[in-house]
């Protein structure tokens, strides 16, 4: 039997000078990476994405005594890869692998637009600059001592063209960004269909009755749960609702806050109603 632990890089500073009100500094969320393992080997999915982090995580993996031999990224947004590097130093014969359409919009990540423009700014010399090959998987199956892992290809969730990865054998999905625990959605991607086509996409996630989830943002400690998905629809529906009553970002920002005011890192909300007023 193949088993999982879960390892969250805790809220980080992220340089900004846009705070919503009431709050003295930007946080990037709570960001969450899966090994999945066997007696010996094991699958590491989403490697975090600063330098730190991903040593740390690099050394939690170490603890376990299993063999990384793939990295599995679910999306290309760089807080979910950008931390390879650190975990192929360690396990340098890991193939790094991503659902066709995911390995198509990773090098915008890397683009001096993305890379030099919105990533660095805000993380400043806490990223590495090492390119790694990334490997599509044409029938978005991987093997893990005997055991299949499925990639769910999704479209749209928190940006295109993303993917979970699903172990039929435990009943897991590890979500990435297309379920959220107790921390506000980003929505900055979704404006037009896009909260439709994530709410299509949580369908396809509730069909498979996973007895576990992994949130690819979600608070150290919280359970694993496939309720997280509920939540999530739960979210995307009042988001909606609220934007069709909101006449600019600030009551939007407000009446959200007003329906999910436990939730983690409200700029992260600041910045997505701001997305839908652009």
């Amino acid at each position: 039997m193949l088993s999982y632990s879960v390892h969250v890089a805790p809220a980080k500073v992220a340089v900004s000078d846009d705070l919503p009100p009431g709050e003295d500094r930007r946080r990037w969320s709570p960001t969450a990476s899966t090994l999945i393992f066997g007696e010996r080997d094991a699958v590491l999915v989403d490697p975090l994405m600063t330098i730190d982090e991903s040593r740390v995580l690099t050394d939690w993996i170490l603890t376990t005594g299993k063999n990384v031999t793939t990295i599995f990224i679910t999306h290309a947004h760089g807080d979910h890869f950008f931390g390879a590097p650190a975990v192929l130093e360690r396990f340098p014969a890991a193939r790094v692998v991503a659902a066709p359409a995911v390995v198509e919009h990773i090098p915008a990540q890397w683009s001096p637009q993305w890379l030099d423009g919105y990533w660095k700014p805000r993380f400043p010399g806490q990223l590495s600059d090492q390119r790694f090959p990334i490997e599509p998987l044409a029938d978005g199956r991987l093997e893990l001592e005997g055991e299949q892992l499925q990639a769910i290809e999704l479209g749209h969730t928190d940006t295109d063209s993303t993917s979970s990865l699903y172990v039929p054998s435990i009943g897991l999905v590890v979500a990435g960004d297309a379920v959220y625990g107790d921390v506000h959605l980003y929505m900055a991607e979704s404006t037009g269909d896009g909260s439709r086509r994530w709410l299509d996409a949580l369908n396809t996630l509730d069909g498979l009755r996973p007895t576990a989830v992994v949130s690819g943002h979600k608070r150290d400690g919280d359970p694993h749960s496939p309720d997280d998905i509920g939540r999530t629809r739960r979210y995307l529906e009042d988001f909606s609702a609220a934007r069709e009553e909101a006449a600019n970002y600030q009551e939007l920002y407000d009446s959200v806050l007003a329906r999910h005011p436990g939730r983690e890192n409200r700029g992260v909300l600041w910045n997505s109603v701001k997305a839908i007023f652009a």
